[in-house]
């Protein structure tokens, strides 16, 4: 090949350079072009998604490590942040039979052996049903809720075959306290009572992780169901109700219905009642009797007749007597259990309980009022209250005849629950405002709903009258030295098919304390009381339910900030001479 000249070699060079710099430049421009479009359908897409967020709301992202240390279900405590339900970690006694990877015997000792071992550590276990579990080859649940010592002492057994899973489990560490109120948890859902009303709140993932106070006060709710349960043990009652109401909120500070169940340890029975629950046609220990169980309340209905008599202008001198001889309508007699003279005024009508005086005020006030003002006081619908179990009153209608509201007077004839006496005597007593109850505890300064029912100053004349029935009347096992208690007593006869069952008595109190400024209202019920030793043998309100709130108000005044002040009381001294002494 013949040889190029030397400045020829020398000019090639920097030619072939230039030449692949040209090469490199078009390839790269050409890249660029095809992958611009790609770009483009990148950006497109994710623009497209993000509009989409904004439709159909941003994907699911995984949990963060704050989410997954969060309980499954959120807390409830009460009005001063004390727990009443939490969840725990906790172990189960799970029987597995297919823990023997060899598929021989899955116990290694028998299952009696195995049984009595378990029921040395669970001595509420039955030895015998274990045995027959074990025996019978099925895996299942032996036993939930075992503390860590308890699964130790279960693993020193040695048998495979028992294991013992981790759960979250719901607590209640007030046992049985306030069960009707909390209700509890199956399967993940909040049942009966603020268990099932909290539910969505309580398992939103936003939420849980923050405690829900409700209304009630642990302490006075301690103090209310012990208070019930001495005194329906003492007089063999078939159970106990007790209401504490803030006056001015609605407030529910503690509810009672005895006997009661353990939301730790539901059994069938706490739910659809024990064959003798069911033989005697008895509600179950679920069954909430202070919201959902309906009773002719009696004669805790004569202050609000009178109140209602009162704002209507019908009573306006108390010092004017009324024939309290028995009275005759509708071919029925209405009396008294023991007169008292043949004329009574109206402060001697309450302390005295006469229900000839209260119905003929009650016949005056005509049937149109006095319908009036007992709807006004909610008695014509379900209790306000956020609880599920709420009982429809026995409402007798539109038009209340003459005997209609002359018996619904001293509080036959309707039938409410315990929660709607307690907020009709707090609108009696707090200036004539009706509020409705309520479980959601009310921050100072909140403005409460509500609805007049009273004037202001018939509100004024009935704190005097029903302190007067508390120290001259039937009242007077319920006045707490110092707390300025007032109130009525009722016993009512259980109504029946044929009429009204004279043996079988409702025996009511309804009170309010301290009378000179009212802050909350009490009503304590006995289904059924018995005469024993305790109530002298008597069974009316005056020797059962009564002495209930007059021990009960002394524990729980001063836990409510209201301490015994025997310097002061409600002026009744315009009052007190209306009253014969024979009645003082």
């Amino acid at each position: 090949m013949a040889s190029l000249p030397f400045d020829s070699m020398v000019s090639a060079g920097p030619l072939r350079v230039a030449n692949k710099r040209l090469e490199t430049l078009l390839t790269a421009r050409m890249r660029a072009l095809l992958l611009m479009p790609g770009f483009g359908l990148v950006a497109a897409v994710a623009l497209l998604r993000i509009a989409s967020f904004g439709v159909l709301g941003a994907p699911d992202m995984p949990m963060s490590m704050e989410q997954r240390l969060l309980p499954p279900r959120g807390e409830i405590t009460d009005r001063n942040g004390l727990p009443l339900a939490r969840n725990y970690d906790a172990f189960a006694l799970w029987y597995n039979p297919k823990a023997m990877k060899d598929g021989g015997s899955p116990l290694v000792k028998s299952p009696d052996e195995v049984a009595a071992e378990l029921a040395a550590i669970f001595p509420e276990l039955d030895r015998a049903d274990v045995a027959a579990k074990l025996a019978s080859g099925d895996a299942q649940y032996l036993r939930r809720r075992l503390l860590p010592e308890e699964a130790n002492r279960v693993f020193d057994i040695g048998e495979p075959a028992l294991e013992l899973p981790a759960e979250k489990e719901r607590f209640y560490p007030q046992g049985s306290m306030a069960a009707h109120v909390l209700g509890y948890v199956k399967d993940g859902k909040g049942k009966l009572g603020m268990e099932a009303v909290l539910d969505e709140r309580l398992t939103d993932e936003t939420l849980r992780g923050q405690p829900t106070a409700i209304a009630l006060d642990l302490r006075v709710q301690g103090a209310l169901e012990d208070e019930l349960r001495k005194g329906m043990l003492s007089v063999n009652a078939r159970g106990a109700t007790g209401v504490v109401l803030d006056v001015d909120t609605g407030e529910v500070i503690a509810l009672a219905s005895l006997p009661s169940f353990d939301p730790n340890d539901i059994k069938p029975s706490d739910l659809v009642g024990t064959e003798e629950q069911k033989r005697r046609h008895e509600p179950s220990n679920s069954y909430n009797s202070a919201t959902y169980q309906v009773y002719e309340l009696g004669s805790t209905f004569k202050p609000l007749t009178v109140a209602a008599a009162i704002d209507a202008g019908i009573v306006r001198d108390l010092g004017l007597r009324y024939d309290a001889k028995p009275v005759k309508v509708a071919g029925r007699t209405l009396s008294d259990s023991h007169p008292l003279g043949d004329t009574l005024n109206v402060p001697e009508a309450l302390i005295h309980s006469s229900n000839t005086v209260t119905a003929r005020i009650a016949d005056k006030l005509g049937g149109d009022r006095m319908r009036d003002t007992m709807r006004d006081l909610g008695f014509d619908e379900r209790p306000y209250i956020e609880l599920p179990a709420r009982g429809k009153p026995l409402w007798p209608g539109e038009r209340w005849s003459r005997i209609t509201t002359m018996t619904v007077a001293y509080g036959h004839g309707i039938s409410v629950t315990p929660l709607h006496l307690a907020s009709a005597y707090a609108a009696m007593v707090n200036g004539g405002v009706w509020h409705p109850a309520t479980l959601e505890k009310v921050e100072p300064g909140t403005e409460v709903a509500g609805r007049r029912v009273f004037k202001e100053d018939t509100s004024a004349r009935m704190r005097q009258l029903l302190r007067m029935i508390a120290i001259y009347g039937t009242g007077k096992s319920a006045d707490a030295p110092g707390y300025r208690v007032g109130g009525k007593t009722g016993s009512a006869e259980k109504p029946s098919a044929g009429g009204y069952r004279e043996k079988l008595l409702v025996s009511t109190f309804a009170a309010a304390f301290p009378m000179d400024d009212p802050r909350y209202v009490v009503v304590a019920m006995l289904d059924e009381p018995k005469g024993t030793t305790a109530s002298s043998f008597q069974r009316t309100a005056a020797w059962n339910a009564a002495p209930i709130v007059g021990r009960l108000v002394p524990r729980i005044g001063p836990l409510l900030d209201v301490r015994p002040d025997l310097s002061r009381d409600i002026d009744i001294s315009d009052l007190r001479p209306l009253i014969r002494s024979e009645i003082k």
